[in-house]
């Protein structure tokens, strides 16, 4: 089993392509080569092939990356399923992973961030998580967002060392995380990961 996430940058007409392409760039390459394991295509959108495993955390991850800058944002459909046909181009690749996440895209209007697979009931249940999580995800600002994307990068370093990774203040680290919701958030993709054997 994969993970297909199918996604598109809101808001990329109103900022300049040079100032949050290589933060996409960099995120999607965190994941994999290009264009084996990622492209981007039409401009704005994209689509990343991972271990279904990593796929909630890549979201997450990839969603920070955008929010560095400021009234941006990236709506994010994951499809976990097989993959059937493995071309050189992920876009040129097929399987029930790809079906489901471009459904998903399909789907998503408000939301930006949903997955589906062929359990309904895993799919119902991680939905709603991911509706309640992005009230706070949605809302974080760039430098909250900073945060985040540094400390998904460094799973084992404490506040003290992520707060000289920043160069900002351990207090200021813990405020940001609080605010993010981040222990949450890690919990969800906890549960997630966990729940992934139903499938």
């Amino acid at each position: 089993m994969v993970a297909i996430l199918t996604g598109d940058i809101k808001n990329s007409s109103a900022h300049k392509t040079a100032k949050w392409l290589p933060q996409l760039k960099e995120a999607l390459g965190k994941y994999g080569n290009e264009p084996k394991a990622w492209e981007i295509y039409r401009g704005d959108s994209f689509q990343l092939e991972t271990p279904s495993e990593n796929a909630l955390e890549a979201a997450v991850y990839i969603k920070a990356s955008i929010k560095q800058t400021r009234d941006m944002d990236v709506r994010i459909a994951i499809g976990l399923g097989e993959k059937t046909y493995d071309a050189q181009k992920i876009t040129e690749s097929n399987g029930p992973a790809f079906v489901f996440s471009g459904e998903c895209f399909e789907n998503l209007k408000k939301q930006t961030m949903a997955l589906k697979s062929a359990s309904e009931d895993f799919d119902t249940s991680m939905n709603l998580m991911l509706q309640l999580a992005s009230l706070s995800m949605n809302s974080w600002l760039p430098a909250t967002a900073r945060v985040v994307k540094t400390a998904l990068e460094h799973p084992k370093v404490s506040q003290n060392e992520l707060a000289s990774i920043l160069g900002k203040s351990q207090s200021t680290i813990s405020e940001a995380l609080i605010r993010a919701g981040f222990d949450e958030v890690q919990k969800m993709i906890q549960f997630y990961q966990s729940q992934l054997t139903q499938l």
